[in-house]
């Protein structure tokens, strides 16, 4: 390890670390990116790509970043664009979870997505974005639907969970889980030109409270379609709720949703009273 400092620090320029330099010590030592990259944070060695973190990101809390896992449930619409940002920022373990594959209709909208891999495992797409835009990362793909009876498992040594889903029954069960589990939820959906966010911690009941009236179905997504923009614009609000929990900084959206219109531009934040979990009825997902 001395001998990978050692090279590392002789190739800083203007203090910082180019990822040429990154790129030339896996190869010379036989390392992994992740390896690297995390001798060169745990020195106070800061990576070149990070630089426009810089000011608001400290190397110690870009370690902090680096050393989080998280579980994106949904690799679509939603989750991809969070797969994207959290990679660019230096997130160091993504398990990205769902069960299906790229067809025609989701084009439009899923930055993953492109016609040549129609017919992929969306999951293995947010595999590979990720070790071309920021190879230090590493993904865990799951082909698989997140439910009670694997949930526990797939969310085994995360410190948040980003709700990307299209069912809101499986949305309940994520709640579920990561409240037993005591994992933070980011809670993110969208629906033609609307949307919202909200962050959940163990005890707290948001979730269920935002959809207390739903009985079947998947939701608003299914009348009103979803355009390019609107994933967008949640998944980035997402992915700054996550940011703010593994950093401890910042207002989270505890006990609140933001609500947003870009017909009409207008943002709104919708408040909910805290309530115990037990007093919430849970609507679970047959397995």
């Amino acid at each position: 390890m001395d001998e990978v400092l050692s090279f590392l620090k002789s190739s800083l320029r203007d203090g910082l670390l180019p990822w040429s330099a990154q790129d030339s010590a896996a190869r010379q030592f036989t390392l992994r990116y992740a390896e690297v990259e995390k001798i060169a944070l745990e020195n106070g060695l800061f990576p070149a790509r990070y630089q426009r973190n810089r000011n608001m990101i400290s190397t110690e809390e870009q370690l902090r970043l680096f050393n989080s896992r998280i579980a994106v449930i949904g690799c679509g619409g939603l989750g991809g664009y969070v797969i994207e940002e959290l990679a660019r920022l230096g997130v160091g373990q993504i398990v990205a979870i769902d069960p299906d594959i790229f067809e025609e209709h989701n084009l439009n909208r899923q930055i993953l997505s492109y016609p040549a891999i129609l017919g992929m495992p969306k999951v293995y797409a947010a595999l590979e974005r990720a070790s071309q835009i920021n190879p230090a990362v590493t993904v865990t793909a799951v082909q698989d639907s997140f439910c009670v009876m694997n949930g526990f498992e797939l969310l085994a040594g995360c410190q948040v969970a980003v709700d990307a889903l299209d069912s809101i029954s499986y949305r309940l069960e994520l709640a579920e889980v990561c409240n037993i589990a005591g994992i933070p939820m980011v809670h993110g959906a969208i629906g033609g030109w609307y949307g919202h966010v909200a962050t959940q911690f163990p005890g707290e009941t948001t979730v269920q409270q935002i959809y207390r009236h739903w009985v079947a179905g998947k939701g608003i997504e299914q009348q009103l379609g979803n355009p390019a923009f609107t994933p967008a614009v949640v998944a980035s609000l997402e992915v700054a709720e996550v940011c703010k929990i593994l950093l401890g900084k910042g207002e989270l959206l505890r006990n609140r949703k933001l609500s947003i219109d870009l017909l009409a531009m207008e943002i709104h934040e919708i408040s909910y009273a805290p309530a115990p979990a037990a007093s919430v009825e849970l609507v679970v997902h047959a397995a």
